[in-house]
């Protein structure tokens, strides 16, 4: 596996953890400022700031039906009207574990991303599903959105 350092993340959070609030350009209101939200807003701001992900085609808290049960998706990115990206996003006292990865791999059990990212602010993983072979290679960056 290979570690992505997002350092402008970490900064963010950092700066932004005392806040009882958080503004959410996605879905447009101010939401409780929860450690995982936290890593969620750096990320979205990320995304949006460094790789050209379009704000409009994200989603948070995506519902999602997974073997009989209803989860939701921290984040999901969309291109063309499907979805390409899930992002699962971890308070960051919360170790990126293999039950991190599993939890990410469940969900795209119902929504089949080529492109799964999983992230307590300070580790960051991201990974590409190559469907045809059934590989999956973990990548160096997270890829531009017009890449996707």
């Amino acid at each position: 596996m290979k570690v992505i350092l997002l350092n402008s993340v970490s900064g963010w959070i950092e700066e932004h953890r005392q806040l009882k609030s958080i503004y959410d350009p996605v879905r447009k209101k101010q939401v409780p400022a929860f450690p995982e939200e936290i890593v969620r807003q750096a990320l979205i701001r990320y995304l949006m700031a460094e790789k050209g992900y379009p704000r409009t085609l994200m989603g948070v808290e995506v519902g999602i039906r997974v073997l009989e049960l209803d989860k939701r998706c921290d984040l999901v990115v969309f291109k063309n009207v499907r979805p390409m990206m899930i992002a699962e996003c971890k308070a960051p006292t919360v170790h990126i574990s293999q039950s991190v990865l599993d939890q990410a791999a469940r969900y795209n059990l119902a929504l089949q991303v080529p492109y799964l990212m999983v992230s307590n602010g300070l580790t960051t993983l991201c990974s590409h599903i190559d469907f045809t072979s059934g590989k999956t290679i973990f990548l160096d960056q997270i890829p531009e959105y017009r890449a996707l």
